[in-house]
């Protein structure tokens, strides 16, 4: 089961009169179908996940209107659904995580701009970019810039970005360019409310079918020679139309200031950041009303160059708060100066910083250097700097020690990392090649593992280079959600097809964990026939879809290995590092991701604790009798349940391993400690709740008789 979205679902059936409330990225999905979408794609990740995730969920309403929904292998399959909007007024919406996913979809996006669309296409982007982001720190402007596709870029406030969906589409429709929609984290997730339309059923739709396709045309295809004309066609028609409709239906904020002499160019998604920023130096009331005039830029590409010149025009200096370089709207912006001969000062990353989020501090700083006047945020920026100072000192006795993310306790794919730890010290140092995934963590402490990550499930194909210069052969890892987003063709046939003799391990926990627990094509599927105490105690991995895809392929050495049995998987990769098999070894390591697991057990054991029924709970503890204080079981599989306690014994220095409240009962610390030959202290115990009358009786015995046998 995947995490339940019902209570979004039923947002999304308001209508005219209601008010709907929550976050912006519900707000993107229901302004979607406000639209009158007719069908949805894309691929799920933060930040984007809930509108795909949403969606899926959502299908027997979506059938309602009429609204195709698919959940798509990859970015580039998502964005070829775009196709349907070439010929069709046919309004279409895809949906993907940032740069890394934009890259995927580069070739498709292209081959769809040039020919241009008829329906709109809005592609919705998470801007996976600053503090919080998890991805590399790029911009998708460039993409809009090389491909002729308008970037709109809403101010986070719901209403707004209500707005821009809906002129999104009729936008793209206006100039036949496609859109994109780039939401930052903070947009997504900003919290708000707007007053809802009804839902619009698309005209041509799952309900209303068309009866014969679009007449044949050559045009409409991104082929030569007719790329030709559609690159003359960007310039001389879809630009200036896109222009127009941005001028006619103000979708760029003009905000007036008492101050004519200077103003602010901003992207709409950081403007909140600057009013925050201004009201500190007490340049904006409390309502957020700013005293220096701004230009906010809810649509950063294309920009209208009147528009900006007509709001510098007059001022002594204009600053241009850009988050991310290059500097493509600065640099836009001082051309289109210049060519008009316009002298006013243009100030942007000579007074902010090239990299990293715009916070309100750092807006601050560059609007302090722009406007040295604004004395009333020195004190301000002094009063942070002051207690960074006074957090340095408190911490400079002792340091708070380093928390990076990890594996979720229980994870299935510690105890890989764990038996690849050992291999190790058998075999020799092994080069490996990290993928994208939840299993990136191992990249950190205890196990740091991985020399390189090129890219959702592109871990075999980054070893290409690698394998014929390395005496011993080269490790890639990969989960089962890489292997069908990209790794089953860039990588397993590459390798096939060249003959390349390296070992691919593939983490087969059945879902795509890492984006949210979405299903894939290999998620067990529940047996309809059997009963919810069977299904919730093991959900059997059934599933054969990759053991089978990579047979028919041609894989010829290739074996299973459930995750927790750690002296197994050691000796099966063992195996595979030291056969006298030349060409690819794949290791196939199963095990149900545990926060699925989890979700699914935890009602079902409560149900029947409810009814009073016997339930057996595995927990496992640490004799401290016995633990010898050298820490290795630790090290091994860095479980955050798995730690230190002071030695009870006042004779030992050292402190004992402990097991603390969390455990879910995995047993890895065990197995860990059976396959590297560690101290025998680990135990398991079974907990029995609601016990039936004869254990009762047993364990009244037993208790009479270890306090007969115990000391007075």
């Amino acid at each position: 089961m995947e995490v339940s979205f019902s209570k979004e679902i039923e947002s999304l059936r308001l209508g005219k009169g209601d008010t709907f409330h929550g976050e912006g990225i519900l707000a993107i999905t229901k302004a979607l179908l406000q639209s009158g979408v007719a069908y949805v794609g894309g691929y799920q990740g933060a930040p984007v996940s809930h509108l795909l995730d949403v969606m899926v969920q959502a299908k027997p309403y979506m059938d309602e209107l009429g609204v195709h929904v698919e959940a798509c292998s990859n970015e580039a399959s998502a964005a070829a659904m775009l196709g349907a909007s070439i010929h069709y007024p046919l309004r279409g919406a895809v949906t993907w995580k940032s740069i890394v996913g934009t890259n995927v979809a580069a070739d498709a996006l292209s081959n769809l701009s040039s020919p241009g669309v008829t329906g709109g296409a809005l592609i919705v982007v998470g801007e996976d970019y600053g503090e919080g982001a998890s991805v590399i720190q790029e911009r998708t402007h460039a993409y809009a810039l090389k491909s002729g596709m308008c970037l709109l870029d809403p101010r986070p406030d719901l209403p707004v970005m209500v707005k821009m969906v809906e002129h999104g589409f009729r936008l793209s429709e206006a100039s036949n360019m496609p859109a994109i929609l780039e939401l930052r984290i903070r947009a997504c997730h900003v919290r708000g409310s707007f007053e809802a339309s009804d839902n619009v059923p698309p005209p041509v739709s799952t309900r209303a079918l068309m009866e014969d396709p679009a007449a044949f045309d050559y045009m409409r295809l991104a082929h030569p020679p007719v790329t030709f004309r559609h690159e003359k066609l960007k310039s001389e028609q879809r630009l200036p139309a896109a222009r127009k409709y941005i001028v006619d239906n103000g979708l760029n904020e003009l905000v007036p200031g008492q101050r004519g002499d200077v103003g602010i160019i901003v992207q709409g998604g950081i403007c909140n950041a600057l009013i925050r920023s201004l009201q500190q130096l007490g340049l904006a009331d409390a309502f957020g009303e700013p005293e220096i005039p701004l230009l906010v830029l809810n649509v950063t590409y294309p920009l209208v160059p009147e528009q900006v010149a007509d709001f510098c025009v007059g001022k002594s200096k204009v600053l241009v708060v850009e988050e991310g370089q290059p500097e493509y709207i600065e640099q836009e912006i001082a051309t289109l100066l210049r060519r008009r001969d316009i002298q006013t000062k243009l100030h942007g990353k000579d007074m902010l910083p090239s990299g990293g989020e715009y916070t309100v501090e750092v807006i601050t700083k560059g609007l302090a250097a722009f406007l040295p006047e604004a004395a009333a945020g020195d004190a301000w920026l002094a009063e942070l700097a002051a207690r960074r100072q006074q957090a340095a000192a408190l911490l400079s006795a002792a340091p708070l020690p380093a928390r990076p993310p990890g594996f979720c306790i229980g994870c299935p794919e510690r105890p890989v990392f764990s038996a690849l730890k050992m291999l190790q010290q058998d075999i020799g140092q092994v080069h490996v090649a990290a993928d994208i995934g939840c299993h990136a963590f191992g990249t950190f402490e205890p196990f740091s593992m991985g020399h390189s990550i090129l890219g959702y499930g592109m871990s075999l194909a980054s070893r290409a280079g690698v394998s014929p210069m390395m005496q011993r052969r080269t490790l890639a890892i990969m989960g089962d959600g890489g292997f069908w987003h990209n790794g089953l063709l860039t990588g397993v046939q590459s390798a096939l097809f060249n003959g390349d003799d390296a070992v691919l391990l593939i983490f087969k926990n059945g879902y795509t964990s890492a984006t949210g627990t979405q299903e894939i094509i290999s998620t067990p599927q529940d047996d309809a026939k059997s009963h919810a105490g069977d299904k919730a105690k093991s959900l059997a991995h059934t599933n054969q879809t990759i053991e089978s895809t990579l047979k028919g392929l041609g894989v010829q050495w290739l074996r299973t290995v459930h995750t927790y049995e750690v002296e197994k998987m050691r000796a099966t990769l063992n195996e595979a590092f030291t056969s006298d098999f030349n060409g690819l070894k794949v290791v196939v390591a199963e095990g149900e991701c545990q926060l699925e697991r989890q979700r699914r057990i935890k009602p079902w054991i409560a149900s029947l604790l409810k009814k009073g029924e016997r339930v057996v709970r595995v927990k496992y503890g640490v004799d401290e009798d016995v633990c010898n204080g050298d820490h290795a079981c630790i090290r091994l599989s860095g479980c955050p349940t798995l730690t230190l306690k002071d030695n009870p014994d006042p004779l030992k220095v050292d402190p004992v391993a402990t097991v603390i409240d969390g455990c879910v009962g995995c047993g890895l610390c065990g197995a860990n400690a059976h396959a590297a030959t560690l101290c025998p202290s680990f135990y398991r115990a079974e907990i029995v709740q609601n016990p039936k009358w004869h254990e009762r009786l047993f364990a009244a015995v037993r208790s009479a008789i270890v306090r007969t046998l115990q000391p007075a």
